[in-house]
């Protein structure tokens, strides 16, 4: 499904928003704001989970950069449900008052991989002029992460270059706001989301029962599945280049723009 004209969220049918059990979201740029989660934002996590809502992250940050968040509140950790990590490959999630890490990949394939993984880093910072890895990195345990627009910056063409070499090598590669990340393996956020929903909620991944919210080229997937897709408003920074838009936009960006759509679901259901 491919929208050019995003509708604005405000337009959401209520029918539509009475029937949605959770949201999935990106985080960086989509939750966060300059690499912060902003309080409007952390407010909106809390107000959908005492709505009754599920709250699923669905990310490229690594595991090793996602487990504080994902621990239990006790312990610091957001008013989610879990986190996914890695582009689909690694689930985070509380259990009573631990956190349980779970990979979508064997522990003989991991380590497999490792190897390989380290080798197309070092392919593509040598053949790539002014990559560098993303400073994450060592929390890293499925995939490898460029940085482009984090702490360094990449012109389009060496962007491009980054995903030309992992293709060539053999690695699913796609584009965030900030990272350009390759692994070897066909999980995908989308087929993160589904694992998880499964993992824990004991239930298939409805669509319809679901709102994703996104900000960037690598959630054009999700917002092609999702018929409640949303994008944030700093989505149009992206207009040139995307080829799937979501079916609704916000008018605020970042952490302002997911506090828009908590507000509208739980607005909906708060409602007689």
């Amino acid at each position: 499904m491919s929208v050019i004209s995003p509708r604005p969220w405000a337009e959401l049918p209520e029918a539509d928003a009475r029937a949605v059990i959770g949201v999935l979201t990106d985080i960086d740029d989509t939750l966060t704001t300059d690499g912060r989660i902003t309080p409007d934002a952390q407010s909106a996590l809390a107000r959908l989970k005492a709505a009754g809502l599920h709250v699923i992250a669905i990310t490229g940050r690594p595991m090793g950069w996602s487990e504080p968040f994902a621990r239990p509140l006790s312990q610091g950790g957001w008013p989610i449900d879990a986190i996914v990590a890695e582009n689909g490959a690694v689930a985070l999630f509380s259990t009573a008052d631990a956190l349980a890490i779970e990979y979508a990949q064997g522990e003989a394939t991991r380590t497999r991989n490792a190897q390989r993984l380290r080798e197309v880093a070092a392919s593509v910072l040598r053949e790539v002029p002014g990559a560098t890895l993303a400073r994450d990195s060592a929390g890293r345990v499925t995939d490898i992460a460029i940085d482009h627009g984090e702490y360094a910056r990449l012109s389009a063409a060496q962007i491009a270059a980054c995903v030309a070499v992992m293709q060539r090598e053999g690695m699913s590669a796609t584009v965030s706001s900030i990272h350009i990340n390759g692994w070897f393996g066909d999980h995908t956020k989308l087929s993160g989301a589904q694992w998880i929903v499964r993992r824990l909620l004991a239930r298939e991944l409805e669509a319809r029962e679901w709102v994703y919210v996104g900000d960037s080229t690598n959630d054009q997937l999700m917002f092609g599945h999702f018929p409640l897709s949303v994008g944030v408003a700093n989505l149009l920074e992206f207009a040139g280049v995307l080829k799937t838009w979501p079916t609704y936009l916000t008018r605020g960006a970042r952490g302002a723009g997911f506090a828009e759509v908590a507000d509208r679901l739980v607005g909906t259901i708060g409602r007689p």
